[in-house]
């Protein structure tokens, strides 16, 4: 799969407990196919309290990114309460695009105990990969 910002680099596949992360080393972003954030949470708690948190962003200046399924334009979306997050989501709900730090920035403000875990594999990887 390539990374819908960097056209035609190819993502690498890392596994964390079974769920299957890509990653552009370019980068640095993460693309989740639906249904594997709530799987980084563990818990079906966590879930309905993202779809709460999801809002539309009707004016945005960013460029619009391809799935890199479909590969047609995502819409972009608000994620998060006190510091919402700007990420991509596949219009045919093929997955999320997050742009490097997006990931770890949503993990810290649902703050939940399976979220440590996660948030250390995530900082290893950035850490890493420079």
């Amino acid at each position: 799969m390539d990374c819908p910002v960097c056209s035609n680099e190819p993502m690498i596949v890392l596994e964390y407990n079974n769920i299957e992360i890509d990653f552009c080393q370019s980068c640095q972003g993460i693309w989740l196919d639906q249904g594997e954030l709530e799987l980084l949470l563990g818990s079906a708690g966590d879930s309905d309290k993202i779809t709460k948190m999801l809002k539309e962003k009707v004016t945005v200046h960013e460029k619009p990114r391809r799935c890199p399924i479909c590969l047609k334009k995502m819409r972009k979306i608000e994620l998060g309460d006190q510091r919402p997050v700007m990420i991509d989501q596949c219009r045919q709900k093929h997955g999320l695009w997050f742009d490097r730090g997006e990931l770890k920035d949503i993990l810290e403000q649902l703050q939940s105990q399976n979220d440590d875990a996660v948030l250390k594999f995530l900082r290893d990887i950035f850490t890493n990969s420079t």
